[in-house]
């Protein structure tokens, strides 16, 4: 059962920040009262959820190290037998309000100004991001739950200051989703001495404060970061449990689901069956399915991925899942999204910007042509380009003829982009400048170009790492061609030098504190790499 509500004291701040992690848990700040400080009668709402679903997740968690540590000893993820779930013939009634999602545009829900320009974009969708976008601090998380319930609502604005006005939401049709954190994380300092479930906690805020009554279409989310069929049972019973609190329909609550670990790839037909009654559509969460692809196949030196940008966006382990996930949504008549693209437009440089508007229209094209009804952009300029690509309203309607049904998930990348000094040297500066970007409270950063948050910076730890791992096996190149041995002194060198680059330019010159944290930065990211910790954190 929950503790009484109160303040954190020295207990819960030691169980808050477990010792195989770094990074340390979302608490609530000192001198916080949960009684006084959460809104009136949510801790006896949030006390039944967490006494029945808290000890569920804390079982989920730990069956994703099991398949982890099974997968690197051999026993990787496969297709499950077959159920009523593959075998059976059901279908999701898809409501005319979220029928079109060409462009689902996704950001930081704690940024109020991007909030309110993407729902202004005409986009279809919006994602308002608590989870890889955003900071995972109280004040970030807050803010941004704040902001989606403004949102909801109607009422969030933003101060325009180059025009000298305040800018609110205009009316439209967009349909908008919250991404909540991952199940796999915690929010600690509501309860004493006890973690609840980050997810929990997210949306069980939004679900208790948002006025139903005004919704222009039903509350609706984005579960991310799954790793079975049966988590889908959790989200299930969550969404089911707040709706009878409410004196709600059962199926009041609405979802989309992302694909983004190689566990779930091979069970998204169980996972929506699961989730029958609320969901709407999965999303190839490609980054962070790349981020998991390389854990599940760390200790295989054939799976050493090349430099990321050097990957093509219609690399097999990618398309043949690209193929699969619209077979098996567009079977059940659900919505299949596809993924972000990278690199961003700029209003200042425009080669920049040609190519990655050009970029864009490619990888959208490839989405549509592998049937998906949609895919996420970043920027309102790339709103245009992304819907156009997709046959409207969707594609539904449209199954290729003798679909396979199990394909390949795990096609080696052979012959595919290049191995090179460069490229680790390019992660290493990623990740510092990721990390630093987390410390000043930014979930997501704009990096040469191209927008990254926490996927990519998952993506190069492990790139690091593998390369560490199997530098005796695979070749990594430095610019005359020759192989350059990747042991820890190395790295770690390197690291040394990558961050006394950025502490010449003239930002961090001129700014003690962004020195500061720039050396922490480089040194959190170098430890996480050295203790495997690839866990989206």
């Amino acid at each position: 059962m929950a503790s009484a509500p109160g303040a954190p004291n020295s207990k819960t701040t030691s169980s808050a920040t477990t010792p195989a992690n770094l990074m340390p848990v979302n608490s609530a700040p000192a001198g916080f009262d949960a009684a006084r400080d959460l809104p009136g009668g949510f801790i006896e709402f949030l006390t039944a959820l967490h006494t029945a679903l808290t000890p569920r997740q804390r079982s989920l968690i730990a069956r994703r190290e099991v398949a982890l540590s099974a997968a690197h000893a051999g026993k990787l993820p496969t297709y499950l037998p077959a159920s009523v779930a593959t075998m059976q013939p059901w279908r999701v009634e898809l409501p005319a309000w979220c029928a079109d999602q060409r462009n689902q545009m996704t950001g930081p829900a704690d940024d109020a100004d991007l909030v309110v320009k993407m729902l202004n974009s005409g986009a279809p969708g919006v994602m308002l991001d608590l989870e890889d976008s955003t900071a995972n601090t109280w004040e970030h998380v807050n803010r941004g739950i704040k902001n989606v319930l403004e949102a909801l609502a109607g009422t969030l604005t933003y101060e325009d200051r180059k025009r000298g006005k305040t800018v609110g939401i205009n009316p439209s049709s967009t349909v908008i989703f919250t991404r909540p954190r991952g199940l796999h994380l915690h929010q600690a300092g509501i309860f004493q001495g006890e973690l609840l479930p980050a997810s929990l906690f997210d949306v069980a805020m939004i679900v208790y404060q948002v006025d139903f009554a005004a919704l222009r279409h039903p509350l609706c989310f984005y579960i991310p970061k799954s790793e079975s069929a049966d988590e889908a049972l959790w989200w299930r019973d969550l969404f089911q449990m707040m709706a009878r609190a409410k004196n709600l329909p059962v199926d009041a609550i609405k979802c989309m689901a992302l694909v983004e670990s190689h566990p779930l790839a091979f069970q998204m037909e169980e996972f929506a069956w699961n989730l029958r009654e609320h969901i709407l559509g999965l999303n190839l969460g490609r980054w962070d399915y790349m981020a998991s692809l390389i854990h599940f196949n760390l200790e295989n030196p054939a799976w050493v991925l090349p430099d990321r940008n050097t990957i093509p966006h219609d690399v097999a382990f990618f398309q043949n899942l690209r193929r699969l996930m619209p077979e098996i949504c567009h079977k059940h008549g659900m919505l299949a999204i596809g993924g972000m693209t990278a690199l961003y437009p700029s209003r200042e440089d425009a080669e920049l910007n040609a190519r990655a508007l050009k970029v864009l229209e490619q990888d959208k094209k490839n989405e549509a042509n592998s049937l998906m009804d949609g895919a996420w952009t970043g920027h309102p300029d790339q709103n245009e380009i992304a819907v156009r690509q997709f046959p409207a309203p969707n594609q539904l309607r449209s199954r290729p003829a003798n679909a396979e049904v199990h394909p390949d998930l795990r096609p080696q990348p052979v012959g595919v982009g290049k191995h090179t000094l460069a490229g680790t040297r390019a992660a290493i500066r990623t990740v510092i400048r990721y990390r630093n970007g987390v410390l000043q409270g930014r979930g997501a950063s704009l990096l040469d170009g191209y927008m990254e948050d926490l996927a990519t910076d998952r993506i190069y730890r492990l790139m690091i790492a593998q390369r560490m791992q199997h530098s005796s096996q695979v070749a990594i190149l430095d610019d005359d061609g020759k192989a350059v041995a990747h042991s820890p002194e190395r790295v770690h060198a390197w690291f040394e030098e990558e961050l006394n680059r950025l502490l010449e330019e003239p930002a961090a010159k001129a700014d003690q504190n962004l020195g500061q944290t720039l050396r922490e930065a480089r040194r959190l990211s170098e430890e996480m790499i050295r203790r495997g910790e690839f866990n989206p954190a």
